[in-house]
């Protein structure tokens, strides 16, 4: 139910706050300059300010020549692993991998089989959600947004917890991995309580399948009928390997490690990082990627022809479609330069599935979009700024393939950072010694107090 309406007295008094507040303006750039801050935690050329260590992945996108930033092929490793050889491994077997990436990810080192087959079993076991906690937490009060039932949700597990605070090594542990289990069932089961009181559809639940791991699961609990091929299920496992970690600098693992370093429980923790990836600047981005390539499908009558193409990226640029914003989502990045391996094994694993679900032709549009935005950037901005296609630009295409609604994306990108943001948190607990405290340099004026009958 929706909060009751509030009076057009508070909403004309809240008006007025906001214009003042709005009066106040931006703090100057200029103030940055002086005081030296690096705004966003980012050097002035683009590379981030060194906040930690970490031993669980590292992001490669360019290295420092000459103190200058050198662009490179993109690299992601998990543990010293790269992800292109850990996906080429599990799928020369023909299996899943993202139950071992998970263990890779938490404990630093490949399971032998019996090791997997003890991890596999134990999140089988841990994936069942608490009894009524669907009926309770989700039913009674569904969500239009599934990002905020899943962060809510975990808060609320807290409370089905034996023991949410001790902090060893094995409690942590032992929460963690039921974190990791039980995500992918909170999200479809918030899918369809969002889907039937919201938009009016029906109700179907469905109970976690035994033997099986997060992408059968999950396609199996998303779906009506439970239905899904082989070939869907190893995609979505592919794309939950290459979601798992990002390095610690990430905001939504950022924020994890910051909100750990203070002691607090794994739930807070996690909500938070749930919150954050939220954001159309980071995991949300998908959803804005998948929408802007919608629109360019249907603005652009030839898709095969690049001029076509590139005239309506330049109005994209010019704030002319769209969402205004002068964005193209899905390209450029943060670290990766010249290319994004996310981006690069997805395109490379999506054809196939492409060719038989008729979708060729889209994939061809989203790789021109890929070709030719740095010409057309450098055309209308005027800046000769390297970069690649980042991996929202073929995430949400796959998932489109798969029949994944929208509402979905982000929180599937959260079922499979989940492993990250636990082994980050881990890491910082029993490694870090210090809360997480930036400074913040005051520039507001100093002003006088003055008697409430004096003021204006």
């Amino acid at each position: 139910m929706l909060n009751r309406p509030i009076s057009s007295q508070t909403t004309d008094f809240i008006h007025t706050m906001s214009e003042e507040l709005q009066g106040m303006g931006p703090i100057p750039q200029e103030k940055y300059e002086k005081y030296q801050v690096m705004r966003g935690l980012r050097h002035p050329d683009g590379t981030g300010v060194m906040a930690g260590l970490t031993r669980v992945g590292s992001v490669q996108g360019y290295y420092m020549q000459d103190g200058e930033k050198t662009p490179m092929e993109g690299r992601l490793i998990y543990r010293g692993i790269s992800v292109e050889d850990l996906i080429r491994g599990c799928t020369s077997e023909n299996r899943f991998g993202f139950e071992e990436t998970c263990y890779l990810l938490l404990m630093g080192k490949l399971p032998n089989r019996q090791q997997l087959t003890a991890f596999q079993q134990a999140l089988e076991e841990m994936r069942p959600l608490p009894s009524m906690f669907t009926e309770d937490m989700i039913l009674k009060a569904p969500s239009c947004d599934v990002m905020n039932k899943l962060a809510q949700s975990v808060l609320t597990l807290y409370s089905y917890d034996e023991d949410p605070e001790t902090m060893t090594v094995e409690n942590q542990l032992r929460l963690s991995m039921q974190l990791i289990a039980r995500t992918t069932m909170i999200v479809a089961h918030a899918y369809a309580a969002k889907r039937c009181y919201f938009d009016k559809g029906s109700l179907y639940l469905h109970r976690a399948q035994p033997g099986k791991g997060a992408a059968e699961n999950f396609l199996s609990a998303a779906r009506d009928d439970r239905q899904y091929t082989m070939e869907e299920a190893r995609l979505l496992d592919l794309c939950l390997i290459l979601h798992a970690e990002h390095g610690g600098g990430n905001n939504s693992s950022f924020t994890c490690r910051v909100i750990s370093s203070s002691y607090t429980d794994i739930f807070s923790a996690i909500a938070a990082a749930v919150g954050a990836l939220k954001g159309p600047r980071h995991g949300g981005a998908n959803i804005r990627c998948k929408q802007m390539m919608d629109y360019i499908a249907e603005t652009v009558p030839d898709w095969k022809d690049d001029d076509a193409i590139s005239a309506c990226l330049a109005g994209l640029l010019r704030r002319e479609g769209y969402d205004h914003s002068g964005l193209i989502y899905g390209m450029g990045h943060a670290v990766y330069t010249l290319s994004d391996p996310r981006a690069k094994i997805l395109k490379q694993f999506s054809r196939s599935l492409a060719e038989k679900k008729g979708m060729e032709d889209r994939l061809n549009l989203i790789e021109s979009v890929e070709r030719l935005t740095p010409q057309v950037f450098a055309r209308v901005t005027g800046k000769d700024k390297v970069m690649c296609a980042n991996v929202d630009l073929y995430s949400g295409f796959v998932y489109d393939m798969l029949n994944i609604p929208e509402e979905l994306y982000t929180p599937l990108f959260a079922a499979a950072r989940m492993v990250g943001w636990c082994a980050h948190r881990m890491e910082e607990i029993f490694s870090g010694s210090k809360i997480i405290r930036p400074a913040y340099k005051a520039i507001g004026a100093r002003q006088p107090f003055v008697a409430l009958d004096d003021r204006d």
